[in-house]
């Protein structure tokens, strides 16, 4: 009996050249879908039929409608071990078991990093004048002695918190819950949410999304920021008013912003920022590196197996 396999939101089609997906058998079927299916009827529509679905992180969420809407499916697969656009309460009502990955560390904090470094350094304005023929197009901005405020010092905000202090940049942060101890142990100073956003340089944002932080970032937060200041964003679109951010870059209320992750994913063609010049943009790819595919293939595979062998592991719903 054949086991239908889908693999879903591959963009980069990277997922099948970075796991033995042949070691499940000549029974089992595996198709890629490497471009975003829009809405949850056309989800529902091409995922019929099929026993298994392998999900990267929240780009196709599964509500209990959706899982309601595909009677063959009886493993869902994330990478990563949470995910919050799943409804696990619904898919075990279903007998559906929701299994998880492993996930990297490391690479959104060197994705905030990178944003950080293109900003101060103009870089994207720099690579288009020079594939234009051109030369000097823009005067870069020195790191040293320039304030990061983190918003967030977890372990993203850590890591980068520990090169900004490499450079000799002063590092401020806040988030609800932070302690002195933290500050001390990373060897930040802990200010008020105000004195973040006036004080910094840049603001680089390490916050989960949550009903606090979802909208933490608006219009009054933004017009404390220096006219000079940027912000970066590779946590979660929401945490940033995305129509107060687009005012303050229009105007120049704040110099520029770096920007990974947005509202609505992907990042629709009409959409403002795209026109914006002093806008970074990066495609969610903060957290998606050749070690992560690696990593969460291959992990999926195995989770695969293991549930074709009646003992499923990396169990994300059995509570």
């Amino acid at each position: 009996m054949t086991t239908r396999i889908a693999i879903l939101d591959d963009y980069r089609s990277a997922a099948l050249g970075s796991a033995d997906w042949d070691s499940l058998g000549s029974e089992a079927e595996v198709e890629v879908f490497d471009t975003y299916i829009e809405g949850e009827a056309a989800v529902a529509k091409a995922l019929q039929g099929f026993d298994v679905v392998v999900a990267m992180r929240e780009r196709t969420p599964f509500p209990k409608s959706l899982i309601d809407a595909l009677p063959d499916l009886k493993l869902l697969i994330t990478t990563g071990m949470r995910n919050l656009s799943f409804d696990m309460g619904a898919a075990r009502e279903k007998g559906i078991v929701v299994c998880g990955t492993a996930m990297l560390g490391y690479p959104a904090a060197e994705h905030a990093l990178a944003l950080i470094f293109a900003l101060f350094k103009k870089i994207s304005t720099e690579d288009r004048v020079m594939h234009e023929g051109g030369w000097q197009g823009a005067v870069s901005e020195g790191m040293n002695g320039k304030t990061l405020g983190l918003l967030g010092l977890g372990k993203l905000g850590g890591m980068v918190a520990k090169v900004a202090l490499a450079l000799g940049m002063d590092v401020i942060a806040w988030s609800e819950n932070l302690t002195e101890e933290r500050c001390r142990e990373v060897g930040v100073t802990r200010v008020s949410i105000d004195a973040l956003f006036a004080e910094s340089d840049v603001i680089s944002i390490h916050l989960v999304l949550s009903d606090r932080t979802r909208g933490l970032v608006g219009f009054p937060e933004l017009t404390l920021m220096k006219s000079s200041a940027y912000l970066v964003n590779t946590s979660r679109g929401p945490i940033v008013d995305e129509g107060a951010l687009v005012e303050a870059l229009a105007n120049n209320t704040i110099a520029g912003a770096g920007i990974d992750v947005y509202d609505v994913e992907p990042l629709p063609r009409n959409h403002p920022f795209r026109s914006l010049d002093n806008a970074v943009l990066t495609g969610h790819t903060g957290y998606v590196v050749k070690e992560l595919n690696a990593l969460v293939y291959g992990e999926a595979v195995e989770n695969i197996t293991a549930w074709m062998k009646g003992a499923p592991i990396r169990v994300l719903n059995d509570g």
